[in-house]
C-alpha cells in the first residue's frame, strides 16, 4: 500500500520518479561517451582488425542496431571533435543528443556559440524550426535554395510486419501542399469504424489520405496552402521558413488576403452572424491561438464555436477556439 509524502504524491511515485531521473541521466551520459568513442574507433585502425567493412558496421553488430543508426554516432562524434563547446553541452547535460544531432547538421565553431544558445532556450521539439530559421536569416536564398534541391530525397525500408515505412525529405512548399491534401482530405471525410468497431486514428486517416491520392489523385479536394509574410520573414502555417523568392513566385497564382494588426500587435477583430467563420476571421483566430488550445497539435485545426453558435447566433473571434479535429470532436461529444 503506498503511503502519502510531499504535496500529496504517494512515497512510491516519488521513488519511480527518482528511478527514472537516475536512468536519464545515466542514459544521456552514456550517449556522450558513445559518439565520442565511436568516432574514435571510426577513425583508428581498430575497426579493419575486426573484419568488417566499415566500423559502422561492425558496431552495428556489437550494439545490434541498423548500421544506419552507427553512421549518426560516428557522424555527430567526429563533428563534436571540432565544436568544444557543444560537445561539453552534451556532456555536462546543457543540451541532449536529440538537440546535438540537430546542432551538427549547421554549427562550425565559428556559428557554434549562437546556435548553442539557440538550442539552450528552445525544446527539443521546436528546435528544428528555430535553426531552419536561423539559417534562413543568415545564408543567401539562392543557397538555401540549391541545399533543398540537393537534400531531397525519399527512402523506404520493409519492417518485420510487413508493412514499408517511407521517409520523405521535401523542400518547405511542397511539403506544405501534402500537408494540405492530407488535412483537408481528413477534415472534410466522414471517418468510420472498423468491423471491431474501432476508429481510426489520426495517422491512420492520414494514411487513408496517401492512398487517395496515389489512386485517384487529388480529385476534387480543394486545398489551401497559406503563407504568413511578415517583416521578419515568411512561414508556413507551422513556422516553417519560407524563401522571398518562393513566395515571389506564387504571388501571381494566389489569393492574397491582408490580416492587419493594431498597435500592440494583436490582429485585429472581425464580425459577422455568419454561421462559419470567414476567411479572414480564420487567419485572425489562427494567428492568435497558433496551436490546437487543448493538446497543443499543429494539425488538422477547425474553429470551434464556444459557446455553440446554437446559443449565440453570431460568429465573432473572441468566441472562436483552434482545436484539432481530435479535441473539436471530444469536446462535442462530453457536452
Amino acid at each position: 500500500m503506498a503511503t502519502t509524502g510531499i504535496n500529496g504524491v504517494s512515497s512510491v511515485s516519488t521513488t519511480r520518479v527518482g528511478r527514472i531521473e537516475e536512468v536519464v541521466e545515466n542514459w544521456a551520459t552514456s550517449q556522450y561517451e558513445l559518439v565520442t568513442l565511436a568516432a574514435e574507433f571510426a577513425d583508428s585502425p581498430d575497426w579493419i582488425l575486426t573484419g568488417s567493412p566499415t566500423a559502422a558496421h561492425w558496431l552495428a553488430i556489437i550494439a545490434d542496431v541498423e548500421p544506419c543508426t552507427t553512421r549518426e554516432w560516428i557522424r555527430i562524434g567526429r563533428l563534436l571533435q571540432t565544436l568544444p563547446a557543444t560537445a561539453d553541452a552534451l556532456r555536462t547535460r546543457q543540451i541532449s543528443y536529440s538537440k546535438a544531432r540537430a546542432l551538427t547538421r549547421l554549427a562550425t565553431p565559428e556559428n557554434e556559440q549562437e546556435l548553442l544558445g539557440i538550442a539552450t532556450t528552445t525544446t527539443a521539439a521546436d528546435l528544428g524550426r528555430a535553426l531552419a530559421a536561423w539559417l534562413h536569416r543568415n545564408s543567401e536564398p539562392e543557397d538555401i535554395a540549391a541545399h533543398h534541391q540537393r537534400q531531397r530525397s525519399v527512402k523506404w525500408r520493409t519492417e518485420p510486419d510487413g508493412m514499408t515505412t517511407f521517409t520523405l525529405r521535401l523542400p518547405p512548399l511542397l511539403a506544405g501542399i501534402l500537408i494540405s491534401f492530407l488535412t483537408t482530405w481528413i477534415v472534410t471525410t466522414r471517418p468510420k469504424p472498423d468491423n471491431a468497431g474501432d476508429w481510426p486514428t489520426v495517422a491512420q486517416q492520414q494514411a487513408d489520405a496517401v492512398e487517395c491520392l496515389l489512386t485517384n489523385g487529388a480529385g476534387a479536394v480543394d486545398i489551401e496552402v497559406v503563407v504568413h509574410v511578415a517583416g521578419d520573414g515568411n512561414t508556413l502555417d507551422d513556422g516553417t521558413p519560407i524563401l522571398d523568392s518562393v513566395v515571389g513566385d506564387l504571388i501571381p497564382q494566389s489569393f492574397i488576403s491582408a490580416l492587419i494588426h493594431d498597435s500592440n500587435g494583436s490582429p485585429i477583430d472581425a464580425t459577422n452572424r455568419r454561421r462559419h467563420p470567414t476567411r479572414r476571421q480564420k487567419r485572425l483566430v489562427k494567428a492568435r491561438d497558433q496551436h490546437c488550445t487543448d493538446c497543443g497539435r499543429l494539425e488538422l485545426l477547425e474553429y470551434d464555436h464556444q459557446p455553440a453558435y446554437e446559443q449565440t447566433g453570431h460568429t465573432i473571434t473572441s468566441e472562436l477556439k483552434l482545436r484539432c479535429a481530435p479535441c473539436h470532436t471530444n469536446r462535442h461529444r462530453n457536452e
